[in-house]
């Protein structure tokens, strides 16, 4: 872009300008509207949730004989919902910011198989690849206990198909370690900002890894080229795949669950706030259209974005979409929240959710460190960088009056509030590399 349509842009948009000077910045949405209004948008709904949450259900008995850890949870990849009082009081005294209601953490860092959000929406398409295929050629029927798919017969037929993705790691760990599981041929094609364990991991697992010196958005498009070229090859598509999607909606009606059985109330007079790191989108969108679907307007998704990579609140923000990249408007897209690299945001989960998000923020990767040192020095729990974007947000929503008068929160609303934080990764980060986190915060 030159200088006068960047100027063009700011005075449109006047949150860019500090998005260009790399500033921590929040941004509520004007567009934002009820469930009812927004559905439409999506082109998904409560029934498209449904099958998904089906087709796991039919999936894990295969999953409890092949992961052995996803057998305490029944072969269902779930994670807990934990409270943080140590952590809420250390946010409290190192913002100088009092927090109303509760704080919580979402622990998809350790969710089973690949540790990190990816392990809903990457596993999730896979298998749901998997069931086309061994249905359309007669060798399971939607009745069959799906455990016979860990038989040599099942590998050898799955072994005549590939599949492909690009990532900036957590996604392709999912999806590599779940298609090299059932048989598959699989690439993953990783951007620079890939930590190299991620890689080496996906190596042992007999997964072939391919690397570029660019960005994710080279990695996607190399991937997608590569994928046209072979016979029998699925690209699983990160910016635009409703399969990937829904596979993090189920997460709103298990949370929902775990919400009753914590005794939290979700209403007017109970409001839920829900901080959500975003890369391309996909994972947060998908979470929030579920949590939106399973809970309705009083819960309030928020999406954090590292300063250097702020690509869905431009998107949004400027109405472009796909349309713009961070690159675009003078922006490096270089961060040490390397599942948050993305310059470029999924103009789907754009257009399709930017009705039912309340807002976004950006925070930089200094913060990032600092709220890591924190969560482990308060409550001895270790995610990367990129999961602790969204611990920024509960002090954001409790600072700024714009917001609450927007919704026209009352204090005692507030008082009785629950603040969750989407922990999207870490769980199975070396602890070597978790050492070298530790001393940057």
């Amino acid at each position: 872009m030159d200088s006068k349509q960047i100027q063009d842009l700011v005075a449109h948009s006047p949150v860019v300008k500090d998005l260009i000077e790399l500033k921590e910045t929040i941004w509520f949405n004007p567009a934002l509207t009820t469930l009812e209004q927004g559905l439409p948008y999506v082109g998904l709904t409560q029934a498209d949730i449904d099958e998904a949450r089906d087709r796991l259900q039919r999936f894990a008995p295969y999953l409890m004989a092949v992961f052995p850890e996803t057998v305490a949870s029944n072969g269902i990849i779930e994670s807990e919902l934990i409270a943080i009082p140590a952590m809420q009081q250390s946010l409290e005294a190192y913002f100088n910011q009092n927090i109303a209601g509760k704080l919580w953490l979402k622990k998809d860092s350790h969710l089973p198989v690949s540790g990190s959000i990816k392990a809903r929406g990457g596993i999730y398409e896979v298998l749901y690849r998997a069931e086309q295929l061994a249905l359309q050629a007669n060798l399971l029927s939607l009745d069959d206990d799906y455990t016979k798919l860990d038989s040599p017969e099942f590998r050898q037929f799955f072994s005549q198909y590939s599949i492909a993705v690009g990532s900036t790691g957590n996604l392709g760990l999912s999806i590599g370690i779940m298609s090299a599981k059932l048989g598959f041929d699989v690439t993953v094609h990783m951007s620079a900002d890939a930590r190299q364990w991620k890689k080496d991991t996906l190596r042992a697992h007999g997964v072939t890894v391919i690397e570029y010196a660019q960005d994710y958005g080279i990695a996607v498009q190399q991937g997608r080229k590569a994928a046209l070229k072979k016979c029998n090859c699925f690209f699983i598509d990160d910016e635009n795949s409703r399969t990937l999607f829904l596979g993090y909606a189920v997460a709103g009606e298990r949370l929902r669950k775990q919400l009753e059985q914590h005794q939290i109330k979700v209403d007017q007079q109970h409001p839920l706030f829900v901080y959500l790191p975003c890369g391309v989108g996909g994972g947060p969108g998908g979470v929030a259209f579920g949590l939106k679907m399973a809970l309705g307007d009083h819960v309030h998704c928020i999406f954090a974005e590292p300063t250097h990579s702020p690509c869905m609140l431009l998107g949004v923000a400027t109405g472009l979409h796909d349309e713009i990249s961070v690159q675009d408007i003078g922006i490096d897209n270089i961060t040490a929240a390397d599942g948050l690299a993305v310059g470029r945001a999924s103009g789907f989960v754009g257009r399709a959710m930017q009705r039912l998000l309340d807002g976004f923020y950006t925070l930089d990767d200094q913060t990032m460190y600092s709220l890591l040192g924190m969560l482990n020095q308060t409550e001895h729990l270790k995610l990367e960088p990129s999961a602790l974007a969204g611990m920024l947000g509960p002090v954001l929503v409790s600072k700024y009056p714009d917001y609450k008068g927007l919704h026209q929160f009352t204090p005692q609303q507030l008082q009785h509030a629950n603040h969750i934080v989407w922990g999207t990764g870490g769980g199975m980060v070396p602890a070597a590399e978790m050492q070298q986190y530790l001393a940057k915060a």
